[in-house]
């Protein structure tokens, strides 16, 4: 029987700014808006295939702010986690690429009301309470000194209660550059809570100060192996291989690693992609929910291939597939479905 108690996600919520089309920054005066933040994505994605989730962050208070939550509310996530406090709301831009022209994020998060809380103002008992895990990135550390002692004890928290931890290493050099950041220490400590990790042979040659090759699947379960050693709570590691054409038309297999093996699947071909931001939070939804469903490594990684593909088609940050968009892709239907 699946799980029913929310899942846990704590990091920041913001607004996605871009040009329409294939524009630059500044080329037209319309801009779009996404609510958008890895955790939001991966929360939003399960919500999406029917589980249960709730948000953990801090939002301006203001109309912005209320319009986050009411975005995120409206997509089947629990709010109640959501504090509204003066201040300022995070921000990114984005720049889409086309043929080779590559995209680009532009960050102002700087002094946001998530990125400025206090470390202690954060009540775990009551955000934590009657989950069944916790969901974090790479990406809340990399704020902050607030945020990444934040992350942190948020962790501690949920292991004191029994929480399971699952962490997304989404290394952001450009976040962690802004301050004076010790990146591998944090990211090490937050790690050692975790029995799931998303993440590749980069994330773990940054972790263990050795270089590990993602050329084959041999040599990717290398860098499992050596993960597994180091990090004793760790049950299974999931990523991604994603070869890029161009900014339409790239390849993507899935992976999982267990304590006791490894699969991978075949490469997919995605062509004519809309927009490809949020799709490693998409394969993280994907994954928890082939392992909530099931339990089974091997079906998890196809699930996480499945919505990762599938939310190329779809602007936007977040993954808005159901179930049932989930099995006509898994299917192989590619006609109009009627």
């Amino acid at each position: 029987m699946t799980d029913t108690r929310p899942i846990a996600f704590f990091g920041e919520v913001m607004l996605r700014i871009s040009p329409p089309g294939r524009e630059l920054l500044l080329q037209t005066n319309h801009f779009q808006v996404h609510v958008g933040g890895a955790e939001a994505n991966v929360a939003t994605g399960l919500a999406s295939l029917g589980h249960a989730t709730r948000m953990i962050t801090a939002v301006a208070d203001n109309p912005m702010g209320a319009a986050i939550t009411r975005e995120l509310r409206g997509r089947g996530v629990d709010t109640s986690a959501i504090v509204a406090e003066a201040g300022r709301l995070g921000l990114y831009f984005l720049q889409p690429g086309a043929g080779l022209r590559a995209s680009e994020v532009i960050y102002d998060r700087a002094h946001s009301v998530f990125a400025d809380r206090a470390p202690t103002a954060w009540d775990w008992h009551a955000a934590l309470a009657g989950c069944q895990r916790l969901h974090l990135s790479g990406i809340t550390p990399a704020i902050g000194p607030n945020t990444a002692a934040a992350a942190i004890a948020a962790a501690e928290a949920a292991g004191a209660r029994g929480i399971p931890v699952s962490f997304d290493g989404n290394y952001r050099a450009r976040l962690w550059e802004a301050w004076d950041s010790d990146p591998k220490s944090v990211l090490t400590q937050l790690i050692g809570h975790a029995d799931i990790l998303f993440g590749n042979h980069r994330d773990v040659s940054l972790l263990l100060g050795k270089t590990f090759s993602g050329d084959g699947p041999d040599r990717r379960r290398e860098a499992a192996e050596a993960a597994f050693a180091a990090f004793p709570k760790l049950q299974l590691i999931a990523s991604t291989a994603r070869h890029v054409d161009d900014a339409d038309s790239h390849r993507v297999a899935a992976r999982v690693d267990t304590r006791r093996g490894g699969f991978q699947t075949p490469d997919v071909r995605i062509s004519g992609i809309v927009d490809r931001l949020g799709a490693g939070d998409a394969f993280a939804a994907g994954v928890l929910h082939g392992l909530l469903e099931s339990g089974d490594p091997e079906a998890a990684a196809h699930s996480g291939l499945a919505l990762t593909a599938l939310k190329h088609s779809l602007p936007g940050d977040a993954s808005l597939f159901t179930r049932a968009d989930l099995a006509a892709f898994e299917g192989g239907g590619m006609d109009v479905r009627r």
